[in-house]
């Protein structure tokens, strides 16, 4: 019986290869590309339990168990590089995740074609920018003289350099990737709006609902699941707040508020070569990531029945 199985299951698996074989070569670069970059190099995150010299390698390495960790949970760092990226990670839940959905809310009631166009084409060009450019862009604007300076001047404020105060640094930094990405994501959203049934809408106008009430009753429950499964794959990156920007953005005297976890690991590890330092908070990072993926994975799926899996 078994033998029987297990040939009806070969054979089937041979005939889907045969009719499908075009979209599995499709597929193959996705798959090698993961293989290659994303799983091969998982094997060093052995390191984050050893004393990592480049002349003995990973296998020669003394064996330290979790002095690693305990290092980094003992540092006068850790309370301040926690604080800072969860404070940066939930200002952008707040105001960040609402952002792009808002816009596509906007831009689905706008019904001049050329209007549209030109309002999508606006806001999405700013994530075609290079990070290292835009991120010029916003140290300029951010000058004593510059651009938010001046707004700040015309309303009978004081002129200040903007990105040397601590206090600023928060909110720079939300704002500007409010921008950045406000256009690109809200792609996924008009996506999802335009698979909402039309006659929903015609059928709660006949019942006498307006604008406001369309919105509550048709328009967000019919995009709920795309906002839902948006929610669980930003929450599953809380901890894992982008290094590159905060790099390019920071200065020694905005540490205090600047500094998260991921641009430390950057210090640590390439610049101070603490490789197995570096690796250790790298890898405490990624499983407190995964913890809250399968938490809020788990409660949207109770609450909502909406889920990743």
């Amino acid at each position: 019986m078994e033998g029987m199985m297990g040939n009806s299951l070969s054979n089937r698996i041979r005939k889907d290869l045969q009719r499908n074989w075009t979209l599995y070569l499709l597929v193959l670069p996705v798959l090698i590309y993961y293989a290659v970059f994303m799983y091969k190099p998982m094997y060093g995150a052995i390191i984050a339990f050893k004393d990592f010299t480049p002349a003995k390698g990973v296998f020669g390495s003394e064996w330290v168990g979790f002095e690693n960790f305990t290092r980094f949970f003992t540092s006068p760092y850790f309370g301040r590089l926690l604080k800072n990226t969860l404070l940066l990670s939930i200002y952008s839940i707040i105001f960040g995740f609402p952002a792009p959905i808002i816009l596509a809310l906007l831009l689905n009631e706008v019904k001049n074609a050329k209007f549209k166009k030109f309002s999508q084409t606006i806001t999405y060009l700013p994530h075609f920018i290079s990070l290292v450019v835009a991120c010029g862009m916003i140290k300029d604007f951010c000058l004593t003289t510059g651009l938010f300076n001046d707004i700040v001047a015309l309303f009978g404020g004081t002129r200040n350099p903007l990105l040397q105060n601590p206090a600023y640094f928060r909110t720079i930094y939300t704002a500007t990737s409010i921008w950045q990405e406000i256009g690109w994501g809200s792609i996924i959203y008009l996506s999802a709006l335009s698979g909402v049934d039309s006659q929903l809408y015609e059928a709660a106008s006949i019942d006498g609902a307006g604008k406001w009430k369309q919105l509550l009753n048709v328009t967000l429950p019919g995009i709920a699941p795309t906002i839902i499964i948006m929610l669980i794959l930003r929450m599953g990156s809380l901890m894992s707040m982008g290094y590159e920007k905060t790099i390019l953005l920071y200065n020694p005297s905005t540490y205090q508020t600047a500094d998260i976890i991921s641009s430390y690991v950057y210090r640590a590890g390439l610049i101070e070569q603490d490789w197995s330092y570096s690796t250790a908070i790298g890898l405490f990072n990624s499983v407190i990531n995964c913890v809250l993926l399968y938490i809020t994975n788990k409660v949207s799926k109770k609450t909502t029945e909406n889920s990743l899996w």
